[in-house]
């Protein structure tokens, strides 16, 4: 039976390849959609895990974490130098480190922050030596410099009206691990130097030694974006979460506006799978259609096996497993084709955002592919039953 399958297929291999790939189209969609959906949560949240609470000016809380954990471009208003002199002061907090942006090299953004933070995102440098002057750099693992280069930051976008800052040229004397995020794509600074940059520094002390760098702070910083606070306990956190809401600043858990974002990103699912399954349902119907236009041309065929001696349930089982093998490798080549879609689209928002989308089946990807499997084997009942039908002299006389 199978090698009759086999070469009846080879002779209608086009139409054959046709509702294979009818299939795997409708089915890749669904895939896809759902794996880079998880893909985009599981990312997202990694790139967060460093980060217990970030505090800002009073502006959009969504913002705020766009631009300080994933580094979105975006102009934020800026904090009092007050608040990260009072942060740095509270025993409740373990660290603060302030998070200032808006300077570029080779489309990389420069971050001016403390050691603290790259501490935390990289415990152990991959190489290097962390920055001790305002004009060394410690890079992310995907910036495409070399040591020692020096690197003339640009504000803003050279085509834009952007222009250098030729009064410094930072040093990269050291490069993270891997993080995961969008950090990794970033020229960390320290934040004095961005300060002097800018004319914003109100300590006009220019001693370059490592003990200034981590002492200036006590000494009436100037204002930043966002600072990022590691808070001692979890109680700690959520004082200081509620305390610097109001008079001028928010404070925000990055996990809880995540899980607004997903909320938000469930929906887009929800019509995106119902579009999709809309589109198998679809294809579902148009497939029982060809097939019983296939088995209506195959009449005498089906006659002349009966006559020859096939019975009503060899003429079944053939009618079905014909029908199944071509819906199941749709259905097994739609998986394929969603997971590779997936991968690339995650290669895309890696390159555009900078964290990593990890793509991955998961057990319940695996469930969903024996419920499709089974739903193609009830549609090729209905092909089958209509040969099992048949009978074999009015087939011959058709």
């Amino acid at each position: 039976m199978f090698r009759f399958i086999a070469a009846d297929l080879k002779r209608h291999w086009l139409g054959a390849l046709a509702l294979v790939l009818l299939v795997a189209f409708a089915t890749a969609l669904s895939v896809a959609v759902t794996l880079q959906e998880r893909a985009l949560r599981l990312g997202s949240a990694r790139a967060a895990d460093h980060f217990d609470l970030v505090i800002g000016a009073a502006a959009s809380e969504t913002q705020l974490v766009l631009s300080s954990v994933f580094l979105q471009t975006s102009l934020l208003p800026l904090m009092d130098g007050n608040v990260l002199e009072k942060l740095s002061q509270d025993p409740r907090v373990a660290w603060a480190a302030p998070v200032g942006f808006g300077d570029n090299y080779k489309n990389y953004p420069i971050i001016g922050t403390t050691t603290k933070l790259v501490e935390t995102l990289s415990p152990k440098l991959a190489s290097g030596k962390m920055f001790a002057n305002h004009n060394e750099a410690v890079v992310g693992a995907n910036v495409d410099v070399r040591a020692e280069t020096q690197m003339v930051p640009l504000h803003g976008n050279a085509g834009e009206g952007g222009h250098h800052h030729n009064e410094i040229a930072y040093k990269m004397v050291g490069r993270m691990a891997p993080t995961g995020g969008a950090w990794d794509n970033a020229i960390l600074v320290p934040i004095e130097a961005v300060w002097a940059v800018h004319d914003m520094e109100h300590d006009h002390n220019h001693d370059d030694s490592e003990e200034a760098l981590q002492t200036s702070f006590e000494h009436g910083a100037a204002g930043v974006p966002a600072i990022i606070v590691k808070p001692k306990t979890i109680a700690d956190a959520y004082k200081l979460r509620q305390e610097y809401r109001g008079n001028g600043t928010t404070a925000v858990f990055p996990a809880e506006v995540l899980t607004n974002l997903y909320g938000m990103l469930g929906n887009a699912k929800s019509i995106l799978m119902f579009v999709a399954l809309g589109t198998q349902i679809l294809i579902a119907c148009a497939l029982i259609f060809v097939a019983l236009l296939h088995i209506g041309e195959r009449r005498r065929q089906i006659g002349a096996l009966r006559a020859l001696g096939a019975s009503r349930g060899k003429i079944f089982t053939l009618v079905w497993s014909e029908v199944a093998i071509l819906l199941g490798a749709g259905i097994v080549a739609g998986f394929g084709l969603g997971f590779a879609a997936s991968k690339m689209m995650s290669r895309i928002v890696t390159q555009s955002s900078g964290f990593a989308m990890p793509v991955s089946f998961e057990m319940q990807d695996l469930n969903s592919m024996i419920i499709m499997l089974v739903g193609a084997s009830v549609i090729g009942l209905l092909p089958a039953l209509m040969a099992y039908r048949q009978s074999p002299v009015s087939a011959l006389r058709g």
